[in-house]
């Protein structure tokens, strides 16, 4: 089934000229000149949602990390992967809704894209989801995972949101009431000790029964909000896939993403094998994404991808670069911004230890993308800057083999009520 419903929608989402499918190509050499004229990030989108290959594999959304040039450098190398923004709290899209193209905006070859938002304050996440409508996003996401601090702690959302499901059902109710796009939550499988299956079974249930809420991003690990960084919350929880598995199993009128500890294309393939919706994967694709997106839209969907070596990818990367330098205000972006996401493109390459000293170096005083890469580039060798995609063996055929035996008992849905955090404070008015 899924792969007629691929199919079916292939004919509308192909380019007419592969080669070309986002940016104009600059005139061959390896370092194209500065280009004028090009569309910069913007609110609209001339394509309609529903226009896209389902999000069977998904790029997770990351502060500070998936911002406009990694999601452009990402499109450059997946053209169906789903896309995700960083998380924007509420109050910034309400209270800056004078200068919302600087949070909001982006190139409208970026769909599919979701937008995450975050916040406790009904009023607010309704108003920021009409302000956010006139952008076109593909789908609204409630951030109910977050551990950090500033977040969980004292901004009592993200992750502390999973103390409340009545909340966060009305929040959803909410935000589908100020969109017509779907909306989705992304959330933990537990929070603190609250890290039941059955307690996990009881939010989605709270959420569903409450909203139209008909998708959950799943991170297979609880988050701690005492005494763990985020980084430690990515690693010391256990990841426990088969949770995941057994919502599945449990609520088959809901669509479940796999999110947490993924890190090559084959654990991917081996969970949709298994049986998962959709897969999102976060660091494996922004700290190697030539590795972790190139094998995407052939592997995960089935289609000829749209780039053929790295050295196409930068050549539309600068064109994309140059013409955005200065957008929102002197160095907003800058190129050391735009340079960011290219930093891991050519991970464990030969030439990479070089290229990042030379980049350091260029940083300081380069004006244009296409001056860093004309003062950089030459630590790349032209046979890893040409090297056509390729595939390696697969060692992980098995990894997701046990998790049918693992699974949990069946949900018994009982009388559902809160977690009862008595430090979370939400306020609807």
């Amino acid at each position: 089934m899924r792969s007629a419903a691929r199919h079916a929608l292939l004919p509308s989402l192909l380019p007419a000229n592969p080669g070309t499918f986002f940016f104009l190509r600059s005139q061959p050499g390896r370092f194209p000149p500065h280009a004028h004229g090009l569309r910069p990030c913007r609110a609209a989108s001339s394509v309609p949602s529903g226009k896209y290959l389902p999000p069977l594999f998904s790029v997770a959304p990351m502060m500070d990390w998936t911002d406009n040039n990694y999601r452009t450098l990402a499109r450059l190398i997946s053209r169906h992967a789903w896309l995700y923004t960083e998380m924007v709290v509420a109050e910034t899209i309400v209270h800056q809704k004078d200068s919302l193209d600087k949070f909001l905006a982006f190139p409208a070859e970026q769909h599919p894209i979701v937008l995450q938002i975050g916040g406790s304050n009904l009023d607010n996440l309704a108003k920021a989801t009409e302000l956010a409508s006139g952008y076109s996003y593909d789908e609204i996401n409630l951030n109910c995972g977050c551990p950090s601090g500033k977040v969980a702690g004292h901004g009592c959302f993200g992750a502390r949101l999973m103390y409340d499901p009545e909340f966060v059902g009305d929040a959803m109710s909410a935000i589908a009431a100020n969109c017509n796009v779907p909306v989705s939550v992304k959330c933990r499988i537990g929070v603190d000790d609250h890290d039941s299956y059955q307690e996990l079974c009881e939010f989605v249930d709270t959420v569903v029964s409450k909203s139209p809420t008909r998708h959950f991003i799943i991170h297979a690990r609880k988050a701690l909000l005492n005494g763990l960084s985020p980084a430690e919350n990515r690693k010391i929880p256990p990841l426990k896939y088969e949770y995941y598995y057994a919502l599945l199993r449990d609520f088959p009128e809901v669509h479940f993403t796999l999110n947490g500890g993924l890190t090559s294309i084959d654990q991917v393939s081996a969970s949709i094998r298994q049986g998962a919706h959709r897969v999102m994967v976060g660091r494996a694709a922004y700290n190697n994404p030539w590795n972790m997106l190139r094998h995407v839209d052939s592997e995960i969907y089935g289609v000829t991808t749209g780039c053929s070596s790295r050295r196409q990818i930068l050549e539309n990367y600068q064109v994309y670069g140059d013409s955005v330098i200065g957008q929102y205000g002197i160095s907003r972006p800058n190129v050391r911004q735009l340079v960011k996401p290219l930093l891991h493109l050519f991970h464990s390459e030969p030439g990479n230890g070089l290229w990042k000293r030379k980049a350091d170096s260029a940083l300081r005083h380069c004006k244009t993308l296409a001056q860093f890469l004309e003062e950089t580039l030459d630590a790349i060798p032209d046979s890893v800057l040409d090297a056509p995609i390729s595939r390696e063996t697969s060692m992980e055929e098995a990894y997701f083999a046990h998790v049918d035996s693992l699974m949990p008992p069946r949900y018994t849905k009982q009388a559902i009520g809160s977690y009862e955090s008595p430090a979370l404070v939400t306020a609807s008015t």
